[in-house]
């Protein structure tokens, strides 16, 4: 990985860094001002890795909370660098532009905000901030493959790809699809953690560029106040039961019992497969109901994106789709997908693939008060969750582990996290592994990001293999 040397080429500038002040107390809503701002004081080198990669110059608080994971924010920042300022086939304003019309899918202001100004500061035509029918009609042309990959990405086809590439003198290259594709994907997962953790907006952004039409997101400041048509009955339907310490206890107990059962016996390739298609279906109806009233898109976000209605959701509640099984052995990130994206945008692929494998190994060996713990189970359980949701199944994982470690408040969460998120609620956020540090719940937060980002690109790439097939 020495390879790339991030800071002796691409786009640089003076840097100097701004602790951003954010509106309410702290960088995050969910979690106590004073557990994140213990770790930065500590960490010198949050600071040296935000100087040598952010590109805004400002120690954000998407990178404060983060830097609850210092090993893995520096994979995050690197890549993230990488695909905004590096040497890559797209100029840089599209690069920002995408990642604005990735985050419009969730209405996530925060992400938007950010980049209006990146936009603007990498030379960006201010009038296509306008809306999309002020910008090229190749940028137009990725509306359909962003609300895809955005929300329901097992309906990527290589026709898709197909109207992208021939589409004349719009079209794209494959280098600079992939590039697209990657940001597109990125910025979508981004969008969970910010709202999954709560992330609060800066409170003193550059307004200098007239374009700051964006209202903050209301979740922070008022606690959701659509938090009341959530089931009350989906998250505290045993916590009456149980008190916390003695879940926390119940979760380490299964997990003993899981290894040593499969330790004597292991269930049959059928059995396996039914376990699959199981959660797979109940992953369909986890909070689905919650949500009957549309919630319908702000006009200013929706400037940048067509069919704001178009969900994930959808899919669940009519039942008229078939979510197909995406088996991972025929199409795997690290034989398939790897390979395809360094081939047609170089570095990208190692920098992905060091972030992947960071956050998926990631571990203290701790569970709240515990320590010592192997947690490889509970982790995996985490990603292949996620995972499933979207229709990919690992022939040699047994999906009955996920109903054993993950509690139905805990599934909740995961759920909106990853397929709504502009949803998240503080009260989801607490309601589950209440016994656990805020930095093991940001610890589960980078794994979701993560396993989502890499289930859009696993779609993706694989239509773009068929494509040149």
């Amino acid at each position: 990985m020495g390879a790339i040397n991030l800071s002796q080429r691409g786009v640089r500038q003076e840097k100097r860094i701004r602790v951003s002040q954010p509106s309410t107390r702290g960088p995050s809503a969910f979690i106590p001002e004073k557990e994140v701002v213990q770790a930065n004081t500590v960490d010198e080198r949050t600071n040296l890795l935000v100087e040598e990669y952010s590109t805004s110059g400002r120690l954000d608080n998407i990178t404060q909370v983060m830097s609850l994971h210092a090993q893995y924010l520096e994979s995050f920042l690197r890549s993230q660098f990488y695909m905004l300022r590096m040497d890559g086939p797209l100029p840089l304003p599209y690069r920002h532009y995408i990642a604005i019309m990735a985050a419009a899918r969730h209405q996530c202001s925060y992400l938007i905000n950010m980049h209006v100004d990146e936009f603007l500061k990498t030379g960006g035509i201010a009038e296509w901030l306008n809306g999309l029918e002020y910008v090229p009609q190749r940028l137009k042309n990725l509306n359909e493959i962003n609300k895809l990959l955005a929300h329901r990405p097992w309906l990527i086809t290589k026709d898709h790809i197909q109207k992208l590439v021939k589409t004349g003198e719009n079209n794209w290259s494959l280098p600079e699809l992939v590039h697209a594709v990657v940001l597109l994907a990125h910025y979508h997962a981004l969008a969970s953690f910010v709202f999954g953790s709560g992330i609060n907006p800066e409170r003193d952004p550059d307004t200098s560029n007239g374009f700051r039409l964006i209202s903050v997101n209301n979740f922070c400041v008022c606690d959701l106040a659509n938090d009341n048509n959530i089931e009350n009955a989906s998250l505290s339907s045993n916590f009456g039961i149980v008190d916390s310490l003695s879940e926390l206890e119940a979760l380490m107990e299964r997990m003993k019992r899981l290894q040593e059962e499969r330790e004597d016996e292991e269930a049959s390739q059928e059995e396996m497969t039914t376990r699959f298609e199981k959660e797979k279906k109940e992953s369909l109806f986890v909070v689905s109901r919650a949500f009957d009233d549309d919630i319908v898109s702000t006009s200013d976000v929706s400037r940048y994106i067509e069919d704001p209605g178009f969900g994930y959701k959808d899919f669940a509640r009519r039942g008229e789709e078939h979510l197909p099984t995406f088996r991972a052995q025929d199409y795997t990130w690290e034989n398939h997908g790897f390979s395809l994206v360094n081939r047609l945008y170089s570095d990208i692929g190692h920098l992905l693939d060091e972030k992947f494998r960071m956050v998926y190994n990631l571990t203290y060996n701790t569970m709240a008060t515990h320590e010592d713990v192997d947690t490889t189970m509970l982790r995996r359980a985490l990603f292949n969750y996620v995972h499933c949701m979207f229709g990919i199944r690992y022939d040699d994982y047994d999906y009955g582990e996920v109903n054993q470690l993950l509690e139905r408040s805990l599934k909740v969460y995961i759920k909106t996290v990853t397929c709504y998120p502009e949803r998240t609620t503080k009260r989801m956020y607490d309601s589950y592994w209440r016994q656990f540090k805020h930095s093991e719940k940001v610890h589960v937060n980078l794994l979701l990001m993560e396993a989502r980002m890499q289930a859009e690109l696993l779609y993706a790439l694989r239509a773009i293999t068929r494509h040149l097939t």
